[in-house]
């Protein structure tokens, strides 16, 4: 019995790996679902320490680390003012470092990670790529106040209240760097002379 139900964690496993596009963050989240539900069947239906949300949080937080790394290096090479591809050089390095803690935790947990960004995302990078000059750098600006502030709530949140005490830490130790990526975006919506802040584009990052 043992045997197969690694044999079936193994093919949950290739399932979440070999899958992308638009829905691989619910992918990633659906064979999470069911490791975490036979897990919890094969000690009797006593509820796991590491529960589903804590699971949705770290596949939730790569895929916006993951679209951080991607847009800040996009910065760093279409953005025209310098504190904007500084800005995107440090999106790049803390969000690579905070990617590598979630792999960790993911790793010791044996929860599966979306290994690339969904269609809507790759779209708002093209979009973006189609912007020139002032107003690419205002419209990155804008997408990492909205990104951050739904960071912050989120990762707030699991602090909070999430169950698993490593991943707990992790969120609670990552909110100064949050803040601080948003605090350098909102100084940069003044330099730029940004009136107005309009929707973010909807990228799932927390």
């Amino acid at each position: 019995m043992k045997k197969l139900f690694l044999s079936g964690m193994g093919l949950l496993f290739l399932l979440a790996a070999c899958t992308g596009g638009s829905d691989n963050v619910k992918k990633a989240e659906d064979a999470n679902a069911a490791r975490i539900d036979s897990t919890t069947k094969a000690h009797g239906g006593n509820a796991m320490a590491f529960s589903k949300s804590d699971a949705d949080f770290l596949v939730k937080a790569a895929n916006g680390a993951m679209m951080e790394e991607d847009l800040g290096r996009l910065a760093e090479s279409h953005a025209t003012n310098r504190r904007v591809k500084r800005l995107g050089a440090m999106m790049v390095k803390d969000h690579a470092e905070g990617m590598q803690k979630i792999r960790q935790i993911a790793d010791h947990r044996h929860i599966v990670l979306p290994d690339s960004l969904s269609t809507h995302q790759e779209k708002e990078i093209t979009d973006l790529k189609k912007k020139k000059g002032g107003s690419f750098d205002k419209a990155y600006v804008q997408m990492m106040v909205h990104d951050h502030k739904d960071d912050i709530d989120a990762f707030q949140k699991q602090a909070g209240q999430g169950s698993d005490s490593v991943t707990r830490v992790f969120a609670s130790s990552s909110l100064q760097m949050l803040h601080r990526h948003l605090d350098s975006a909102n100084n940069l919506v003044t330099v730029l002379g940004i009136n107005h802040v309009s929707a973010g584009p909807g990228y799932p990052t927390h």
